[in-house]
């Protein structure tokens, strides 16, 4: 249940955070680049504090497992992810640009059943049309 809760506060953080960066974007013109390397280096400063207990276990974390947080973490979902999903909520309503950019967990849970061999249930696969369907619901002309 913890953890469903902490899904949930993601969820509204990500979606009322996405308010006030499109509106930011906006007020003064700013580039999405720009927009997204302030949101960058803030959450660099409150992160560098909150973590700062745990900053002994990354010697311990080994290479493996640095790779795959650099390249996923860092590059994939955090640069390219995050100057995507800036650019597209400069150039289009967030009605338009949440659904579709927050799809991330098909994404997630179908790289974790091709991939990482999670299971595939009925519950899931339904769920995974669902959410597909909502998309298109709420995203077409």
């Amino acid at each position: 249940m913890r953890a469903q809760l902490f899904a949930l506060m993601t969820a509204i953080a990500w979606g009322v955070g996405g308010y006030f960066e499109k509106k930011g974007l906006h007020y003064g013109n700013v580039a999405p680049q720009m927009g997204l390397t302030i949101r960058t280096l803030v959450a660099l400063i409150i992160l560098s504090m909150a973590s700062f207990p745990y900053w002994k276990s990354v010697v311990n974390a080994g290479p493996k497992s640095l790779l795959y947080i650099v390249i996923g973490g860092g590059v994939i979902a955090g640069a390219c992810g995050m100057l995507f999903f800036y650019i597209a909520i400069k150039g289009a309503p967030l009605s338009r640009v949440m659904p579709i950019a927050f799809t991330s967990p098909l994404f997630g849970a179908l790289m974790g059943i091709v991939l990482g061999g999670e299971p595939l249930s009925v519950k899931s696969l339904l769920g995974m049309a669902m959410t597909v369907c909502g998309i298109v619901l709420l995203t077409a002309g």
